[in-house]
């Protein structure tokens, strides 16, 4: 039967508490590193150590971070989605099929 290893840490008036040192050995933590919190049905939480990033898209990242900017530079420019535009968007969705998001890109395709 699974040993069970309890430790506690406490949290600060600003909700911060530090990782027990037994807790970052067992998950390789290091400063900086990302943690991941799984919260389940019956509310207990599983701690572990968040994915890797290096598969993150800079190009999207850079894209989502100037798209931020603007929203938060320029808010009157949203417009909200109309029907008419989400009907579009859903028709040319339907009429493109199914894409293989992995399959090779070429110029015979055209």
């Amino acid at each position: 039967m699974p040993t069970t290893l309890d430790v506690e840490s406490t949290l600060t008036e600003r909700y911060q508490t530090t990782v027990p040192e037994t807790v970052r050995r067992v998950l390789g933590l290091k400063k900086r590193d990302k943690i991941h919190y799984s919260i389940r049905p019956n509310g207990d939480v599983v701690l572990s150590r968040a994915g890797n990033t290096d598969d993150e898209d800079p190009a999207l990242g850079a894209f989502l971070t100037f798209l931020a900017r603007d929203i938060a530079s320029h808010p009157g420019r949203l417009e909200p989605l109309t029907d008419d535009l989400l009907a579009a968007v859903q028709k040319a969705a339907s009429e493109a099929g199914d894409i293989d998001l992995d399959a090779p890109l070429s110029a015979d395709d055209e």
